[in-house]
């Protein structure tokens, strides 16, 4: 069957039905934009009208045969995937869907240690027993980033009867790894891989970026179309393709996890995104990598950090010299207007989008006047991670079907090496869990954790200076 990718089915159902002045005698309760505070109107006026329920012609997400499915379909068929879910509840909800889908509780999976939060959520949820591999440190970029291919085949020959291999590809800082090598290893075993693909919903378009991982062979990806594609927030899929996974319990599962009312703009807005991506042309592609080449340019001229190369072009990463605290520099940025990504303890991300950027002028100007202010910040030492991760293969310290048995209290953080963590402590963003609950606190996470909260890095927790909670 042919699709026609410059279709927008779903966007189109809504467009012409607020076309048609609909009276509505059903919610939302803005009345198709009809009330609303006046203070906010003329910035939500335009998209309240698409903003509609589950009537004639619109569809159902959580029963799809119309505009929905339609819109679905395209997009099966543009990333190459036997089936498609949209999501309403970012990437979060799919990769959340897609280990219930796979694992019960006891039953045994591998997952990369340096996965996001939502990941272990969804092990958390699944009382499944994960086996985990740990990253290695790229001293090319100074940071932790995949598992190494060893690592993933020692698991593998321990527990054979692990029903998942999970992995995240690329990384938050558009690095990747021999990710098809692994996909083909845990397959030698029938064994299926779930890829958090969050950050490479552009890898579809062409040959300036890697391979998505669903065109290496992965049986289901979850990529989030809000970071780079032109979806609003929350705005997510999830690919399944593969026999390896029962489609029907994923969709079982999103419909437990995503929201009986979900969101029509979102929806629509991933029937535009998958429709940009498949109409960009090689002009439009070539305009966008000749500006972020100029980005990256005008970033490196100073002394004060250098960029990064990174296997996704449109990721700009920063690493700081002589001791400066990319928190710090990340705050200055902000005052001269220039938002990044994401701070580490020494890098900076920027994210360049799928269009060429306007803003050389303003960019240079504000760098010049960072770099100005930086000369009145002291330096700091040093954070060294390198030994964050010592054991190669790890299984946590209590399983999660014990943890709700099991009292906590409340005690110093510097009193809690030896003990087991009843809580994550997950610098935010990128979201990567720093302890995971059910882990045992060590001496080096201690220290590393006070090193960060020094430098000013954003930690979710309640606040991790007085006091984490452990297991008794």
């Amino acid at each position: 069957m042919k699709h026609n990718q410059q279709a927008t089915p779903l966007f189109n159902a809504l467009k012409q039905f607020a076309n048609h002045d609909p009276i509505s005698f059903h919610v939302p309760g803005h009345k198709n934009g009809e009330l609303f505070p006046r203070l906010a109107r003329e910035y939500y006026q335009s998209v309240l009208p698409l903003d509609m329920t589950e009537l004639s012609g619109l569809d159902d997400l959580h029963a799809p045969h119309d505009v929905i499915k339609e819109a679905q379909d395209l997009a099966a068929a543009y990333f190459g995937a036997e089936q498609t879910h949209f999501l309403v509840g970012g990437s979060t909800a799919g990769n959340m869907a897609m280990i219930l889908a796979v694992c019960s509780a006891g039953e045994k999976i591998i997952v990369q240690r340096n996965s996001h939060k939502s990941i272990f959520n969804g092990l958390e949820l699944s009382g499944a027993s994960p086996v985990f591999i740990a990253p290695e440190f790229n001293h090319s970029v100074n940071r932790y980033t995949a598992p190494d291919l060893d690592t993933l085949k020692k698991s593998l020959a321990q527990h054979p009867d692990a029903k998942a291999v999970v992995l995240t590809y690329p990384d938050y800082f558009g690095q990747t790894f021999a990710v098809k090598e692994m996909i083909d290893h845990a397959h030698e075993y029938n064994i299926p891989v779930l890829v958090d693909e969050a950050h490479g919903v552009h890898f579809s378009t062409d040959n300036n970026f890697p391979a998505s991982s669903l065109d290496l062979g992965a049986d289901a990806v979850v990529q989030s179309a809000h970071k780079m594609a032109p979806a609003m927030t929350m705005g997510s899929f999830l690919h399944v393709n593969s026999s390896r996974i029962d489609g029907n319990r994923v969709t079982h599962y999103l419909q437990m996890l995503q929201s009986s009312s979900p969101s029509y703009p979102i929806m629509a807005s991933l029937d535009i995104a998958r429709y940009f991506l498949a109409s960009l042309s090689t002009d439009e592609m070539e305009d966008v990598m000749k500006s972020a080449s100029r980005v990256k340019e005008i970033l490196n001229e100073n002394d004060a950090w250098h960029v990064l190369s990174a296997d996704d072009p449109l990721k700009i990463t920063l690493q700081m010299h002589h001791g400066i605290s990319a928190h710090e520099v990340s705050g200055l940025f902000e005052k001269e207007g220039v938002y990044p990504e994401l701070a580490t303890h020494n890098q900076i991300l920027l994210i360049h989008g799928l269009t060429p950027f306007k803003h050389y002028k303003e960019l240079k100007n504000g760098i010049i006047r960072v770099r100005e202010q930086l000369k009145n910040i002291r330096n700091h030492a040093t954070i060294e991670i390198g030994n964050l991760f010592t054991k190669q293969i790890q299984e946590l310290a209590m399983p999660y079907q014990t943890m709700p048995q099991r009292y906590t209290t409340k005690i110093p953080l510097s009193q809690s090496a030896g003990c087991i963590a009843a809580e994550a402590i997950t610098p935010y963003p990128p979201g990567i869990p720093f302890i995971l609950k059910g882990e045992r606190i060590t001496e080096t996470h201690i220290s590393i954790i006070k090193q960060l909260i020094h430098q000013g890095a954003a930690i979710q927790h309640d606040n991790v200076t007085q006091g984490v909670s452990v297991f008794k």
